[in-house]
């Protein structure tokens, strides 16, 4: 039984000791008077004793998990703490020792206060977070656009695991950051808005539908807080550029029609009061467009009125400018004749002149239009002068020189008639006029290419390139040259025909052999028919020179036949084989009457 003991050292184990005693003695007692067998008593005692044991065993069992339980409690409260002080981003609770001591339980009173004061400022930063968030959130939502948020705080994620003062001054840097953006846009869509409702007062416009086009809530009777969104800013700032556009528009057309109203003023004798009734458009010609800006100035109904205006002083204008224009037409081609440029055709001064009739042209244009024509014109004429007056000079020189050939070509020339000295004296100049002609000619074609390259364009006389013109006059120069140079060749050749004629004619030594020269000329020669009949053929076989030459040659030569003694001049116009034949048939008929 001494197994069944309690270790002393406290009050509740003697006092189980002293209970256990008692009734071991009690049940002792009830054995001897029962006489129960010692081995049955064994047996029971047994029992007693493992049923003790199992008690025990249970309260021990339970006590370890009590302490296991504890020490739990313990370690988490603790991780809790520490995980507090690290998400809060603290290193320690003033009043809290960092060691403890003492039983598990006394450990646990002594961290519960600490846990406790930790978990309600971890309550309160949270808060913090959550209000700071929920404000970034709700601006980031009016800046992004969005006309519904909700903005309950239970909405807002915070991240609890980081509660730390450095944590919430970046949210709230943002949050500021987020603040000032939101009045810079506010500010921004103030002042788009109030330059909406200067620019539709100067142009006559609602301004109150403009901005409700762009979103309604920028309209404050919508009584709703503005949509500040970039794509709004965006829609703000097209529409203030729109406007002033039209606004520059508007101002141009004023001032074209002003400047219109002015030119046709100045054309046509306007009253006093039909001017003053558009005073205010003259007015804006030399205003820029930052510089308009009272109500009304610029609406559709001003512009109307000018333009309705100025079509009823073009109409009164038709008929002057018809004549105004006529006269400046008849100037520009009193200048392109005097210099032989080329001259507007005359179909398109009559659709011109329809236009102006019908009203289809816009005058100040044509008549700024034909004043740069003129002023073109002239400064071509100017810069053709230098050439026109050496053209001048060469025409005249090429008249010379077409007389000089035709009076050259009159075989009465030198005949004693009225007026034949002047025509000599004429002739001595134009031949001194006429041998210039290929100097002046080379001066020509320098200066006019030189103008070309400078001018990039072709130099025309009355619509013909004065290069080509020139070019020809050379080539056609150059055949008159080499015509006279054959006719001379062939005046030559047949000189020396005559000559040995008469040669042969006066070498006759008797009458007997003269009569049968005669009849050895009949008979051989047949009175020199084939001797005229080679010249003709030479003749005609050149073939760079004219019919008419050659014809007028033939008769020369057939003259020289019938008179046999005279002498005669035809155009020179044999080449080299030519006299070859020629000297052949004299040797021939020269020969049987030799000595």
């Amino acid at each position: 039984m001494g197994s069944l003991q309690a270790p002393p050292g406290t009050r509740s184990s003697a006092l189980l000791e002293t209970s256990c005693g008692y009734l071991l003695q009690e049940l002792q007692m009830i054995w001897n008077e029962v006489g129960e067998d010692q081995l049955e008593r064994e047996k029971v005692l047994l029992e007693l004793e493992q049923e003790c044991l199992e008690v025990y065993r249970r309260k021990v069992d339970r006590a370890n998990m009590s302490r296991a339980r504890l020490h739990q409690e313990l370690a988490e409260s603790e991780a809790e703490f520490t995980h507090l002080l690290l998400s809060l981003g603290e290193r320690s609770l003033p009043g809290r020792p960092e060691k403890m001591s003492g039983t598990i339980k006394q450990q646990l009173d002594s961290i519960t206060p600490a846990l406790g004061d930790m978990r309600l400022r971890k309550e309160e930063r949270v808060n913090q977070f959550q209000a700071v968030q929920g404000q970034i959130q709700k601006i980031s939502a009016e800046i992004a656009g969005r006309s519904e948020y909700d903005d309950s705080i239970t909405n807002v994620i915070v991240n609890e695991n980081d509660l730390s003062l450095k944590k919430l001054e970046e949210y709230q840097n943002e949050l500021q950051r987020l603040h000032n953006e939101k009045n810079n846009r506010l500010q921004q869509v103030e002042k788009y808005i109030a330059a909406v409702h200067n620019l539709s007062a100067t142009l006559g416009m609602e301004s109150s539908m403009i901005i409700t086009k762009v979103h309604p809530s920028l309209n404050e009777l919508c009584g709703i807080s503005k949509n500040i969104s970039d794509s709004i800013l965006a829609k703000l700032n097209n529409t203030v550029e729109s406007l002033h556009e039209e606004k520059q528009k508007r101002l141009e057309k004023l001032h074209q029609l002003g400047k219109a109203l002015k030119n046709l003023w100045s054309l046509i004798d306007t009253s006093y009061g039909d001017r003053y009734l558009f005073s205010h458009v003259i007015g804006l010609i030399s205003v820029s467009s930052e510089e308009v800006s009272d109500p009304g100035s610029l609406t559709l109904d001003i512009i109307q009125q000018a333009e309705a205006e100025v079509k009823r002083l073009d109409q009164l204008k038709a008929s002057k400018m018809k004549e105004l224009f006529l006269k400046k037409q008849n100037e520009l081609e009193d200048i392109c004749n005097k210099s032989h440029m080329e001259i507007p055709a005359r179909s398109e001064t009559e659709n011109i002149l329809n236009l102006i009739n019908t009203g289809e042209i816009d005058h100040v244009e044509l008549l700024m239009s034909i004043d740069e024509q003129i002023s073109r014109a002239k400064e071509e004429a100017s810069s053709r002068k230098s050439i026109m007056e050496k053209v001048e000079k060469w025409i005249l020189a090429r008249d010379e020189e077409h007389w000089l050939e035709e009076y050259s070509m009159d075989e009465n020339r030198y005949s004693v008639s009225r007026g034949a000295h002047r025509n000599l004296r004429r002739a001595e100049k134009a031949r001194v006029i006429v041998n210039k002609i290929p100097a002046l000619v080379d001066s020509l074609v320098t200066k006019t290419k030189s103008w070309e390259e400078e001018r990039r364009n072709v130099f025309l006389y009355d619509g013909v390139p004065l290069l080509a013109m020139l070019e020809e006059y050379n080539l056609s120069r150059q055949e008159r040259e080499e015509v006279k140079q054959r006719q001379r060749q062939m005046k030559k050749v047949q000189s020396q025909v005559v000559v040995e004629q008469e040669n042969f004619i006066t070498s006759r030594p008797t009458t007997s052999n003269r009569r049968l020269s005669n009849k050895s000329l009949n008979g051989g020669f047949g009175n020199a028919t084939p001797l005229n009949r080679r010249l003709s053929l030479g003749i005609h076989q050149l073939g760079s020179n004219s019919k008419s030459s050659v014809s007028r040659d033939t008769s020369f030569i057939k003259e020289g036949k019938k008179e046999q003694g005279k002498r005669i001049y035809p155009r020179p116009n044999l080449n080299s084989p030519l006299r070859d034949e020629t000297a052949s048939v004299v040797s021939t008929f020269s020969g049987p009457l030799s000595p």
